[in-house]
């Protein structure tokens, strides 16, 4: 049996730098993120209230020398709907640019739709922004289907302090 050179991990502090970098590295995070050093402490803050939080996975894919490479937010949402079912919600997707297009997000994705199931969800949402045509077929190349219209409402002009 093959053994992968790429594991998967919840993400620690000391992955904060990283997947900062990560987020802000294509034109809508750079917009977003503030990829800076040292961190604004509304980062550091944002991950101690997801780490804490049972229903939430800061999920990221190393290689063999434990590098980094992809990240991935998963929050699991108690629901009234599908009689009291749980769903996942994926966001945040991210693959260092140096090692897109090896099938590394479909292992991260894939790793994700695997969490929800163990943890019973009876479906796993995502979006993905309307200016990302390549995410949104690599989403439904995933099976995934775009039975909704997403909407959003912006609360803040700026990004955080």
């Amino acid at each position: 049996m093959e053994t992968s050179p790429f594991s998967f991990r919840l993400a620690t502090t000391t992955d904060l730098p990283k997947i900062i970098l990560l987020l802000s590295d294509d034109p809508l995070g750079a917009t977003r993120e503030s990829f800076e050093d040292p961190l604004p402490k509304s980062y550091y803050s944002a991950f101690e209230e997801i780490d804490k939080d049972p229903n939430n996975e800061l999920l990221v894919i190393q290689d063999s020398l434990a590098e980094l490479i992809g990240v991935l937010q998963l929050t699991f949402i108690p629901s009234l709907t599908y009689r009291g079912g749980w769903r996942a919600m994926i966001e945040a997707v991210r693959i260092d640019k140096n090692h897109r297009s090896m099938g590394l997000g479909r292992k991260l994705v894939s790793e994700a739709i695997e969490r929800a199931r163990k943890r019973n969800c009876v479906l796993v949402q995502l979006t993905s922004d309307k200016t990302r045509p390549d995410s949104i077929r690599f989403y439904e190349e995933l099976g995934f289907v775009a039975s909704h219209e997403g909407l959003k409402l912006k609360l803040e002009e700026t990004p955080y302090p």
